[in-house]
């Protein structure tokens, strides 16, 4: 199978769920979004990750975790986004020490919060892009410099009323796909993965 390369977008957050963060990773070459929704902790770690200007008093865990692996000589080469479960994403760390690899299992977000730190590249599997992948239709007309960085800034959404997962099943398919693409041109990327989500487990 073969792997595509992500970058990562920004991280959108909700004003109406507390604690429920989306991040928003990239297609290297292409225009799909991959929203994975994560944890507050996860997600203030990411963010201090990409701030390099933003340092805490204290390492963080996952800062604790790559002035361990620098005391042991330990190198973080890769993180792969390899498999999805009824929503949950499964990645692994690929590390190095000594010329020997290892593949370490983890949660996404952590994989990600660590490879920051390590200036890893982040890939995921082509199958898994086509299965979870939000393409987004930019009007050439609107695209500007803000499309091409990497991160763009971040988003606050949950002004739009929000389908609780309990919510979902009085939904039928075609229905379903319909508030995914709009919440796509909302640019509510925690909603569409949720949504999304729920599309995935119905049709597998």
């Amino acid at each position: 199978m073969s792997l595509v390369k992500l970058t990562i977008k920004g991280i959108s957050y909700s004003q109406t769920q507390n604690g429920a963060y989306a991040l928003i990773l990239n297609e290297v070459d292409g225009e799909r979004k991959l929203p994975i929704v994560i944890g507050a902790f996860e997600a203030q770690s990411i963010a201090i990750a990409l701030e390099k200007e933003i340092k805490p008093p204290r390492p963080l865990t996952h800062d604790l975790f790559k002035n361990f692996a620098d005391r042991f000589d330990i190198v973080v080469k890769q993180v792969i986004i390899h498999k999805l479960v009824d929503g949950v994403f499964f990645s692994s760390i690929i590390c190095e020490r000594d010329r020997i690899e290892e593949i370490i299992d983890a949660r996404t977000s952590d994989a990600i919060a660590l490879a920051l730190r390590f200036n890893a590249p982040i890939f995921t599997y082509k199958n898994i892009l086509d299965k979870a992948g939000i393409y987004l239709k930019i009007n050439p007309d609107q695209e500007d410099e803000q499309h091409d960085d990497v991160l763009a800034p971040t988003e606050t959404f949950g002004t739009e009323n929000i389908v609780s997962g309990e919510g979902y099943s009085q939904y039928n398919l075609q229905e379903l796909h319909e508030q995914l693409e709009t919440a796509v041109q909302n640019e509510d990327y925690e909603k569409a993965a949720k949504i999304r989500d729920e599309i995935s487990k119905r049709e597998s």
